[in-house]
């Protein structure tokens, strides 16, 4: 398993002063396998410096809190497995019968005793072990599943948040040199010097951008608080991001083929999947086995009151005529059914992802190669247009459209990065693979 220390400093998280203990690191059961680096070992997370995509990863496994929850299910699977290894106990009865009335000469206390014990119960016993324990591998695995998403989505958490902090500031360089010009253009107009027309048209550009940037910053703090969640921190808590984070313009996607190889045997759910079918069909076959009647077998001794004593046994046996546990046996093969129908249609369903991955990160690829042909194109379309309308040869209005355009443009570039990431996320959880990003999400 993979163990993390946190390193407390100045900037805390405050996964903080809670009244109930932290449940200890090693109830983390995301095997090290998900990993491919053979290096982690252990993870060092120093806050001071600030958290990068691995490190919000692996707060989020420690410290949120409905992995806590979900790991609980760990604790009644396992119960159920003690249970299934417990043998119905033996009945022991004893009875005495007092003499009180009537022709009592030579009459005795009488007693009975009898100890007996259900036999039948070892038929099934050893199939409902097996699906107690393959059921506890089957909800370890899930758990561990549920690790495994929502480690990836803290990683896909700070690329959000990254992306919209690059759409934010681009915003702001934007609105406030547009503020700027505003300025400058009323002073402008107060001399004389330019028309009312060119005002409005500086103001318009001005107010747009305005309104850009403040719906990007209302995104930024969703993101901020959404990232915050997920790891466990509270709200008021400014978790910073490391320095030297950047976008990646390009992610080269694994081979399609190694990624759909074995998808089935890498994918945790698919592996508790196919644990919990074990566990059923091990379950229907304790339900047929249960079909074997009932058979008890005691021990007797008793005295009579006339001081008679014997010795003997008693075997009862359930007569299986109406009821031979065939509703039973039928309820638990039609949900091994459902259980097989849902591995197959869930391996389906990761074979989809994986292509549909791969599809858009190709997609995005191109398109980001395409947004970045064209911003060198805009920003010089906008010099070109300053330049003429300083000569005079061009209308302000026109000018603008191009600032405007180039802000929409820079924009679109960040956002069309961040859907990179978050198809490279997709095709690490549609392949159960732990997959490296290149390294433009390393610091510098």
């Amino acid at each position: 398993m993979v163990c993390f220390a946190l390193v407390a400093c100045a900037t805390r998280l405050s996964l903080a002063e809670r009244s109930i203990e932290q449940a200890p690191s090693d109830v983390l059961r995301i095997p090290a396998s998900r990993f491919d680096d053979p290096t982690l070992k252990s993870q060092v997370v120093d806050l001071r410096s600030g958290i990068g995509p691995d490190e919000a990863a692996t707060i989020a496994v420690y410290a949120n809190p409905a992995l806590r929850a979900i790991r609980n299910r760990r604790g009644l699977a396992a119960a159920q497995l003690i249970q299934a290894g417990i043998l119905p106990n033996p009945v022991v009865s004893y009875a005495r019968d007092y003499v009180t009335g009537g022709n009592t000469a030579g009459a005795v206390t009488a007693y009975n005793f009898s100890a007996g014990w259900e036999f039948s119960a070892l038929v099934p016993f050893l199939p409902k072990q097996t699906a107690a324990r393959k059921n506890f591998r089957s909800v370890d695995l899930d758990v561990a599943w549920q690790e495994w998403q929502i480690a990836v989505n803290a990683r896909t958490a700070v690329y959000r948040v990254l992306a919209l902090d690059a759409q934010v500031v681009r915003a702001r360089e934007a609105t406030n040199g547009l503020q700027g010009s505003t300025d400058a253009m009323r002073e402008a107009v107060n001399a004389h010097e330019k028309t009312v027309l060119e005002l409005a048209a500086v103001e318009s550009a001005s107010q747009d951008s305005r309104a850009t940037m403040l719906a990007l910053e209302q995104e930024f703090e969703k993101q901020r608080l959404g990232l915050n969640k997920i790891l466990g921190a509270e709200p008021e808590n400014n978790v910073r991001l490391r320095t030297g984070l950047s976008l990646p313009t390009r992610v080269e996607p694994p081979n399609e083929r190694d990624l759909l190889n074995h998808v089935e045997s890498r994918r945790l759910d698919l592996l508790g999947l196919r644990q919990g079918y074990e566990s059923q069909d091990a379950t229907v076959r304790a339900a047929i086995l249960a079909q074997f009647p009932r058979i008890s077998l005691a021990f007797v001794r008793a005295k009579d009151n006339t001081n008679v004593q014997s010795s003997g046994f008693n075997v009862a046996i359930d007569v299986p005529i109406f009821d031979r546990n065939q509703g039973v046996i039928a309820t638990e093969r039609a949900t091994r059914q459902r259980l097989l129908d849902e591995y197959h249609q869930r391996v389906f369903e990761a074979r989809s992802d994986v292509a549909a991955a791969i599809a858009d990160i190709r997609s995005l690829d191109r398109q980001l190669a395409a947004a970045e042909e064209a911003l060198p194109l805009l920003e010089k379309l906008v010099d070109s247009a300053q330049t003429a309308i300083e000569q005079g040869n061009a209308d302000v209005l026109s000018y603008y459209t191009a600032r405007s355009n180039l802000l929409q443009k820079r924009i679109q570039l960040i956002r069309l990065q961040e859907q990179l990431l978050e198809a490279h996320t997709a095709l690490e959880i549609a392949s159960g693979r732990y997959l490296p990003i290149n390294a433009a999400l390393k610091a510098k």
